[in-house]
């Protein structure tokens, strides 16, 4: 995770890292659905790792192509170029296709 509690995001933001080589569009503020029967321990076992703080080497080192480095004088942030998921998606998607056609 990149971010920490109570820190406000936005669509777009880059808030954590993925394994794969494929982004994960979500929604870290959507809160936890209880639809599901569990006993009443083991949320109390999960602990978090502290959120990695980037210095702008770092921020510089670690982003792709289609990322952004945001730069203020509180924090240094993640970010998409296209902010929009669905149109960043999309643009995605062209590119792939532009790729298996040469």
């Amino acid at each position: 995770m990149f971010v920490g509690p109570q820190t406000q995001v936005y669509e777009g933001m880059i808030v954590g890292e993925n394994p794969k080589n494929d982004d994960i569009a979500l929604n870290p503020c959507q809160t936890k659905h209880m639809t599901a029967v569990r006993s009443t321990g083991a949320d109390e076992k999960l602990l978090l790792t502290p959120p990695k703080v980037f210095t702008l080497e770092e921020a510089i080192e670690y982003i792709n192509d289609d990322e952004l480095i945001e730069v203020t004088p509180k924090s240094i942030r993640l970010r998409k170029v296209i902010l929009d998921t669905e149109t960043r998606m999309k643009e995605m998607m062209k590119k792939r296709r532009a790729l298996q056609g040469k």
